[in-house]
């Protein structure tokens, strides 16, 4: 045995004769394959460079929708919140103004009114004073028509005139008979009211105005009347003022126009609520000669 037998070489091991003609077949297969390839390829062919590029995902790209969602939806609340606002806001600015002009109408149909009272107060206050200024003048014509009868000249027309008709009746009112009947219920309601008030408008049982007596009067027998003077001059059949019964209703004015009313009592008398310095009186038709006269009894 040589001496150098039990020292290892540090030569490589011969591989297998086997795996020498693997390795040899693959690498010609590859080298045939490429020779083939650059046959088979144009002379002036560039090298195919590709790139793939994989996609990266991140945490917060995934997550994007997400917030946008959520960012969304907080701005839509806050603009329902900012539309919401603004519609109170305009709904008490215009109840805030409804108020206001609410006060101002009533305002002005309050001083409106007050106004027309106070315009009516004064048309009546002027028909009153008309109606005594009329009143006066009447009674000034009759003391001047009085007077004239009676002048010496005028009385002894009026003697020649009674020796010529052997009578000396009269057709006057003054000598009119006294009522009985439906009409002397009429002229004791009218009386029993002397002293009331006079109030225009009223129908009784303490104030009264002109024609609210009248219509109280004869309502007592039945008999309705109109209500105010105007119908009250034409309710009934137009008589003379030379012709008067008791019972007959005077008026002052024209017939269907009449701005006063009374009831004539016999004797040369009437029963009025006349205004209201004197209330309900009686007086001699001479006091405020009337226009004329209708009958209904």
């Amino acid at each position: 045995m040589s001496h150098t037998a039990h020292i290892p070489s540090h030569r490589k091991p011969r591989r297998s004769a086997s795996k020498m003609a693997l390795r040899a077949g693959v690498a010609g297969g590859v080298l045939s394959t490429i020779a083939v390839a650059g046959a088979a390829a144009p002379a002036n062919a560039e090298p195919v460079h590709e790139t793939v590029e994989m996609p990266t995902l991140t945490t917060t790209a995934a997550s994007a929708p997400a917030q946008s969602a959520t960012v969304n939806t907080a701005v839509e609340a806050t603009q329902q919140i900012a539309f919401e606002y603004d519609r109170q806001v305009r709904q008490d600015a215009a109840a805030e103004t409804a108020m206001k002009d609410a006060k101002k109408a009533k305002a002005e149909a309050d001083r409106k009114a007050e106004a027309e009272k106070k315009a009516a107060e004064a048309a009546r206050k002027k028909a009153e004073e008309k109606a005594e200024q009329e009143r006066a003048s009447r009674s000034s014509e009759r003391t001047t028509l009085a007077s004239y009868s009676s002048s010496p000249s005028s009385s002894s027309s009026s003697s020649s005139s009674s020796d010529d008709s052997g009578s000396s009746a009269s057709s006057s009112p003054s000598s009119s008979s006294s009522a009985s009947g439906s009409a002397a219920s009429v002229i004791a309601f009218a009386r029993a009211q002397i002293g009331d008030a006079y109030v225009m408008g009223s129908t009784g049982p303490n104030a009264w105005d002109c024609s609210g007596l009248m219509q109280a009067a004869f309502g007592s027998i039945g008999v309705d009347l109109p209500r105010v003077s105007q119908g009250q001059s034409t309710a009934g059949t137009q008589v003379g003022l030379d012709n008067l019964q008791p019972g007959d209703i005077l008026y002052w004015g024209s017939a269907g126009s009449a701005y006063h009313t009374g009831v004539y009592v016999g004797n040369g008398n009437f029963v009025g609520a006349q205004n209201s310095s004197t209330g309900v009186v009686e007086r001699p038709l001479s006091y405020d000669p009337p226009t004329g006269a209708v009958r209904v009894l």
